[in-house]
């Protein structure tokens, strides 16, 4: 939805305590409307949230200030030899975690990580395990957090078989023409549906534990401090709920060591990185031993390659369902997507020997 100079003034101004110099476009998020406000004391990020995505926006809101102040409480009483931060939800003069305007638009407030900045990709292997310890920070913050105590704003949210379900009743629907990268999905999919079961099968029988998970911490969700290179800040909370901590590190996997990125067009060429896996899980590994479970360590690769397929699934079954759901600049975005993710997966099946030795040499 484009929003109007003015339509933005009058939301910003509900959660600014006083005049505001600018606002403008900030980030690069495929879901909601990112903007950078710029006021004489201060600068905070204002954003609309996607309610066709997050149908539960006071519930989301919810888990974030759960979440966050949470995280303040431990980290006061944390004797952290590096900066830390978290971003912290900001209030309407009314006392709202949140405004709606006229449009019917849900919008929040949250403050800006000052002198910090997001990569879309690894630049080396130092940044690789800052990527990881931020990711285990994360993990180590809420793991006294009762996952009960979050709602599931996304039921179903990573989990694969319920995506298996939808791409087979948008595939005896869709009316996209046959080519050949869309035959190749289809056989890519097909191939693989009886395995993509293989994380939720170990939390039914109780192998893996449900925990609060971020549910979305890709690279560039990671901020950096500008100065020292750091890792200072986990942001994009609102996909934070119960789940299994292992989207999470697969999800950072899938993100990270993939050094052509998300949205390159030579998708032929895409490759997982074991060096930048390595990296990262030593960095994860760092602050993650004191709660990981030897089943945990058994799931990892397991979770490297579902995330990556899954993805995959997602994409291509939005492009067959015709764009609705990630914003798209071209008609094949998606399918091109979907093309990079399945390449990754195949990649990271390809050196599955020396990707278990990486995790069992770092245990």
């Amino acid at each position: 939805m484009i929003q109007t100079q003015n339509n933005l003034n009058i939301i910003a101004n509900r959660f600014a305590n006083c005049s505001i110099d600018n606002i403008q476009s900030f980030g690069s998020g495929n879901i909601n409307d990112t903007f950078l406000v710029t006021s004489k004391e201060s600068k905070f990020v204002l954003q609309r949230i996607n309610t066709q995505v997050f149908r539960q926006p006071q519930a989301v809101m919810q888990n974030i200030r759960l979440c966050t102040q949470h995280i303040c409480d431990r980290l006061s009483k944390l004797p952290l030899d590096r900066r830390w931060e978290t971003p912290q939800v900001i209030f309407t003069s009314e006392n709202h975690d949140h405004s709606v305007d006229e449009n019917g638009s849900f919008w929040r407030a949250l403050s800006l990580i000052e002198n910090s900045r997001s990569h879309d990709t690894i630049q080396n292997l130092d940044h690789a395990e800052e990527i990881g310890c931020a990711l285990g920070m994360f993990h180590s913050l809420i793991s006294d957090l009762p996952p009960e105590q979050l709602t599931d704003t996304l039921e179903g949210f990573h989990i694969t078989p319920i995506y298996l379900q939808q791409y087979d009743r948008v595939l005896s629907e869709t009316t996209v023409a046959r080519s050949p990268e869309v035959n190749y999905c289809l056989e890519f999919i097909r191939d693989r549906q009886s395995w993509a079961h293989v994380l939720e099968n170990a939390k039914d029988s109780g192998k893996l534990t449900l925990r609060l998970m971020h549910g979305d911490p890709k690279i560039n969700n990671i901020l950096m401090d500008t100065t020292t290179g750091k890792a200072v800040s986990v942001i994009d909370l609102d996909t934070v709920k119960p789940g299994l901590i292992h989207y999470d590190i697969g999800d950072c996997l899938r993100s990270g060591c993939n050094i052509a990125g998300e949205e390159t067009q030579d998708w032929e060429s895409v490759r997982f990185e074991p060096d930048l896996c390595e990296g990262i899980l030593r960095g994860y590994l760092t602050v993650a031993k004191t709660f990981l479970t030897e089943q945990d360590y058994l799931h990892v690769f397991d979770a490297i390659r579902l995330i990556a397929f899954e993805l995959g699934l997602r994409f291509f079954t939005d492009y067959l369902a015709g764009n609705v759901y990630f914003k798209t600049t071209y008609p094949e975005h998606n399918l091109m997507r979907a093309l990079v993710q399945f390449a990754l997966t195949k990649s990271i099946e390809s050196q599955e020997s020396s990707i278990r030795s990486i995790i069992k040499n770092l245990q």
